[in-house]
């Protein structure tokens, strides 16, 4: 495997691993902007930008990008989060070219038309409302709320029907002025790739963007608190976040090998107490996500609403309880878990290629997966109960959705 780096003279990045004996090519245009670079008038913009660009171009119609992709066999798709968007593709690998065409033309040429916007908005509508009818994912978007109450870390990513009512086609294209620029965008690719290949192409189609990257989002402010809502569903889903360390942090490691050993899998404390051993609710998990500046460990459950409150109280125990007695063989585990998840992830070109964006946005630099696995063998027992304190000791954001929800605290 040949992993090469270049890049241009704005800042814009290309970073790629050569895959000798695979057929096919992943790439992904990753820029470091998304929903927490928002103002509050521009809710849902970042997530409207990214459906948007797929609506037309100056040279291609919608129809006409999804039938240049799929002419070749391939696939072309985008995502956005709190703190990025990425663009990817996957094709062949002699279509690599094609593939940064597409991804390039929608980026820099959408046309963002207006009756497409007003019937894109109507789409974007309809994943709110489809988001609001899946309350284990409504509750995560409740708990992102409390812990950063007025804050674009807190709101939801794909808006509100009044925050899109007032986006148009200029706010699109301020959007793109300002955000993407040279230094906040980075193209990753892994596969059969042409490293050199690439860098010529990226030099046409992005060497003129403007350097420096996007507009600084404001810092994290963790306040907790809780957020009820009684919606008419069949069982209680509640979520419990706690601040936890940022992707940069030294403890960062050790927070998630204890948030694997406390909910991460069926062997899990969270899995066998409150799901095998008292039956309180059938989905019961722990996960920790990580930003720039504030993490978050969230403890999801779902529960019939009669069990509600003890199935939170037993969850709070646990919790707490794997502090004080964790266990070696629960770190060996939860390292295990998470080296195999690594490794397993890294095994195709769209799991090298994200990877390779990923680390380059987080770190500035292409941290070698043997780094990484390092790290989790220096978590000692000890490093792993300090992360859990540590985050258990900041003030909680509960909430919840389901029947009498609102009666949980």
């Amino acid at each position: 495997m040949t992993l090469r780096v270049s890049r241009l003279g704005n800042g814009f990045t290309i970073v790629s691993r050569t895959l000798p004996d695979v057929e096919t090519a992943a790439v992904g245009l990753n820029a470091d902007v998304g929903a927490r670079h928002e103002s509050a008038a521009e809710n849902g913009l970042a997530h409207l930008f990214e459906h948007m660009v797929f609506k037309g171009t100056a040279t291609r119609s919608a129809r006409a990008i999804a039938e240049a992709i799929e002419d070749v066999g391939g696939s072309l798709n985008a995502w956005t989060s709190r703190d990025a968007t990425v663009f990817h593709a996957r094709v062949l690998g002699a279509d690599m070219p094609l593939a940064v065409t597409l991804i390039a033309d929608l980026v820099r040429g959408a046309r963002f038309d207006a009756g497409d916007l007003e019937r894109e908005r109507e789409v974007v509508l309809s994943e709110i409302g489809e988001a609001r009818d899946t309350p284990d994912d409504l509750v995560f978007d409740h708990v992102q709320m409390t812990a950063f109450p007025g804050q674009a870390l807190g709101r939801p990513i794909l808006g509100t029907e009044e925050s899109l009512a007032g986006l148009d086609a200029a706010a699109l294209r301020g959007w793109r002025d300002r955000q993407y620029r040279g230094g906040g965008l980075v193209l990753s690719a892994a596969g059969r790739v042409d490293h050199d290949a690439l860098v010529a192409q990226a030099e046409k189609l992005f060497d003129d963007l403007p350097a420096g990257g996007p507009v600084a989002p404001e810092a994290a402010r963790w306040a907790g608190g809780w957020q009820g809502d009684d919606n008419r569903t069949e069982q209680v889903h509640i979520a419990l976040g706690h601040e936890a360390p940022c992707t940069l942090a030294p403890d960062y490691f050790a927070a998630q090998i204890f948030t694997v050993a406390l909910g991460g899998g069926m062997s899990s404390r969270l899995f066998q107490e409150v799901r095998e051993e008292r039956g309180l609710a059938y989905s019961v998990s722990a996960s920790h996500g990580g930003w720039a500046d504030s993490g978050m460990l969230s403890l999801y459950l779902a529960t019939q609403p009669r069990d509600a409150g003890a199935a939170l109280d037993l969850t709070r125990k646990v919790a707490s309880a794997t502090v004080t007695g964790l266990e070696p063989v629960e770190v060996e585990r939860a390292r295990a878990q998470l080296k195999a998840g690594l490794l397993m992830g890294l095994e195709g070109c769209a799991g090298q290629a994200d990877w390779l964006g990923r680390v380059w946005l987080t770190h500035g630099r292409i941290v070698p997966v043997a780094e990484v696995v390092a790290a989790l063998d220096a978590v000692t027992v000890d490093a792993a109960r300090a992360a859990g304190a540590a985050m258990l000791a900041s003030p909680a954001a509960l909430a919840a959705v389901g029947p009498r929800a609102g009666k949980l605290q």
